[in-house]
């Protein structure tokens, strides 16, 4: 799973974690042990644990001698030692050795004390008669195989069983109240098993904690990461994924990944740890029915897969149904006043209505598919539990197990079922998880189409070298060349720009105009390196564009798009997007030569005003104007206007040209416009047509030379304006 690769980021926290739930599955899995002690030990056995009693008679004492082998004889006598009241209580020794000394007086201490079941074999004559010297233990050991027979005891369990029942008669006849001992011992196993439940959610608090933690900072990278990623995209890699994928992809798809890893962290990882112990703790507990727990578990894993096999196609289809829901909502919203305006909302809602139809479709054929595991897992569960008590009856009437080790195998049985349960219900979420972690990790692996070159540094020093000046008075310029260039898309054939060749000079205006589509606005962007030349170059004072680092580049240039787009922000805070310690001298400054002074007085709150996200609080011409004083307002070698004058009136338009004209000194000035009042005074005009130069050169000599020119400039002016034009120094 592509998902658990993420943790690899937080092995500290994954190793806690792991040591964290081993504390906690042994807290619960040491609690249905304890159960079982306290209905077998506890209530049925009155609180005595050991056949091997803490205190017994001298008589009991040398009975039992009697009938022990040399060597356990030895080991029984080390264990305990006389007391003035001529009994005999359990030492250090024999605590150590508690389990031998059961195994070893269980059997005689049942005969000591049970000898009305076996009336025929004289057995108290025969140990009277050792004590006097009269018998030897050969004799009295082939007299405890027969009573064993007779006594019908066939295996340990039962053997323990009535030597506890003799472990009780001999505190009766040495008058210990045996209601104390019970009650002693309940209260101690109670409070142990209330230990073991407060350390076990102690220790759950902890895991939940340190796994949202993990998880939480695991989200905050993968979006950091995708930021980063996306924010080094170039407009192709965007195009490819489109917005609204993007934002999906950091959004709801890494919601989706952190909401797993804390789910993986604290069931996905726990329950293999409680379902090998559980089965561990069968096994040590009574491993006769450890088959009907193999059967419930490969009938469990059965659902679970044939469930995930239905289901998975259609969670990767979910995620790209979301993606269209976004893509259709977000195209909605943006264009919602062209919506309005044509009276296409009928149109627009049922457009929505059919992506957001197949998206509820697809969830509702997955949680119904899903919807089957619940019920299946607890009809299994509740199957199991029939089928333990069933053959668990049978058992305990053989006096194969205890009741109280029914009730511990009926609940282990249960936590391993649980367990599988949880990694059921946890496989709902991991396919659309794996799915989302899929195309977040198409993201991080798309390499960017613009990167810098290896010899960046160079080409960085060559070109500051090359300028005149550092900007102490006016900007210097830079020679912008173009070399035969040609430019296609990617996923295309046919280039956009082809073979185009001119230069825009130091401290001149190069406008470029042309038909709608011809390649204005590419080549704007061909120089901002938002993609770069097919065939050809663009050469800055004779460098390749593309051995200049991108922020070498594009520190050098002032760029003012098509379409002005401000942030949500102040006007001030949108003017000194690229130096936020901008004072306000220099942002009014701007602001004056972008003619945007008047209405930005205007405001109550002047520079300080408010500006919402897009600047859809002021009109397309303030936008252009404090779009165009962002571009202005720290200094550049090269000013791009792309087209960026067309919601200004001409009053406005004539007053701006003039300001870039006086204050921009030497700097290169790219302008795109279709209008061709706004570049007919600049110092060379580059004529489009189909992505091909037409013409280059100014206004007078295009309107003879070049007959395309001609056409735009007769279509928006008289003849009088035609020959009006002023040369723009």
């Amino acid at each position: 799973m592509r998902v658990f690769k993420y943790l690899k980021h937080a092995k500290g926290a994954v190793i806690l974690i792991i040591c964290l739930l081993l504390v906690q599955a042994m807290c619960d899995l040491a609690l249905p042990n304890f159960t079982s002690q306290i209905v077998d030990v506890g209530i049925q056995q009155a609180g005595i644990e050991h056949a091997a009693t803490d205190e017994m008679s001298s008589d009991t004492y040398d009975d039992i001698c009697a009938l022990l082998s040399q060597d356990d004889e030895a080991t029984f006598k080390s264990s305990y030692d006389e007391t003035n009241s001529h009994t005999y209580k359990l030492n250090a020794y024999g605590k150590q050795h508690q389990t031998q000394l059961d195994k070893m007086v269980a059997l005689p201490l049942v005969l000591i004390h049970d000898q009305t079941q076996m009336p025929d074999l004289n057995f108290r004559e025969a140990i009277d008669r050792y004590h006097e010297g009269n018998a030897t233990k050969e004799e009295l050991f082939d007299l405890e195989s027969k009573a064993k027979d007779q006594l019908d005891i066939t295996d340990d369990a039962q053997l323990n069983q009535q030597a506890i029942v003799a472990a009780r008669s001999e505190y009766e006849s040495l008058g210990y109240n045996l209601s104390d001992m019970q009650m002693g011992y309940l209260a101690r196993v109670g409070l142990l098993m209330l230990g073991l439940a407060a350390l076990g959610m102690v220790v759950a608090i902890c895991i939940g904690f340190i796994a949202s933690r993990t998880a939480a900072r695991i989200g905050a990278m993968l979006r950091e990461q995708l930021f980063t990623k996306v924010v080094s995209f170039s407009e192709a890699e965007i195009q490819q994924f489109s917005a609204a994928s993007l934002i999906t992809r950091s959004t709801n798809d890494v919601q989706l990944v952190q909401m797993v890893i804390v789910i993986t962290l604290r069931m996905v990882l726990f329950a293999p740890i409680v379902a090998l112990g559980g089965i561990f703790m069968i096994v040590y507990t009574n491993p006769a029915m450890g088959w009907i727990v193999a059967l419930a578990v490969v009938a469990v894993m059965g659902v679970v897969l044939l469930l995930m096999r239905i289901a998975m196609p259609k969670f990767k289809i979910m995620q790209t149904l979301i993606d269209k829901v976004n893509l259709v909502a977000r195209e909605i919203l943006t264009g919602l006043p062209v919506i309005r305006a044509f009276d296409r909302q009928e149109f627009e809602e049922s457009r929505f209505d059919l992506a957001n139809t197949q998206l509820m479709r697809t969830q509702l054929f997955t949680n119904r598919v899903m919807t089957f595991m619940m019920p299946a897992m607890m009809l299994l569960m509740n199957g199991v539990s029939v089928l333990i008590v069933w053959v668990g009856g049978f058992y305990v009437d053989n006096g194969v197990i205890q009741t109280g080790d029914l009730i511990a195998f009926i609940t282990y049985a249960m936590v391993i079922i649980m367990s599988f349960l949880m990694i059921g219900m946890v496989s709902i979420m991991l396919p659309r998880a794996d799915v989302a972690a899929g195309r977040i990790n198409e993201v991080l692996a798309c390499q960017p189409t613009i990167t810098d070159s290896a010899h960046a540094l160079q080409a960085d020093i060559a070109l500051n070298d090359s300028l005149a000046n550092t900007f102490d008075a006016k900007p210097a310029g830079i020679e912008v060349r173009f070399d035969k260039v040609s430019f296609r898309y990617a996923d295309t054939s046919e280039c956009v720009l082809e073979d185009l060749s001119f230069v825009a000079e130091p401290g001149q205006t190069t406008a470029i105009i042309g038909s709608t589509g011809s390649g204005k606005t590419t080549i704007i962007k061909l120089i901002e390196r938002f993609f770069d030349v097919s065939s050809g170059a663009i050469l800055l004072n004779g460098i390749d564009v593309r051995d200049v680092s991108q922020a070498t580049l594009r520190s050098q240039i002032g760029y003012v798009p098509q379409t002005a787009f401000l942030f949500g922000g102040t006007i001030a805070t949108n003017v000194a997007y690229r130096d936020e310690n901008m004072d306000a001298a220099q942002i009014n400054t701007a602001l004056d030569w972008a003619q945007a002074t008047e209405f930005v007085s205007s405001k109550q709150d002047g520079i300080n005003a408010e500006i919402s996200q897009g600047g859809t609080n002021v009109s397309g011409g303030q936008r252009q104007r404090i779009s165009i004083a962002r571009a202005l307002a720290t200094p550049a070698s090269i000013y791009l206007f792309d087209d960026c004058f067309s919601a200004l009136d001409y009053k406005t338009d004539a007053a701006l040209r003039h300001e870039l004209a006086v204050n921009l000194g030497d700097a290169t000035k790219i302008v795109v416009a279709q209008r061709v009042a706004t570049i007919m005074s600049a110092n060379k005009i580059i004529v489009l047509d189909d992505g091909r130069i037409v013409g280059q050169g100014t206004h007078k000599e295009l309107l003879e030379q070049c007959a395309e020119y001609r056409e735009i400039a007769q279509s928006q002016l008289s003849e009088a304006e035609l020959f009006g034009g002023e040369s723009c120094e």
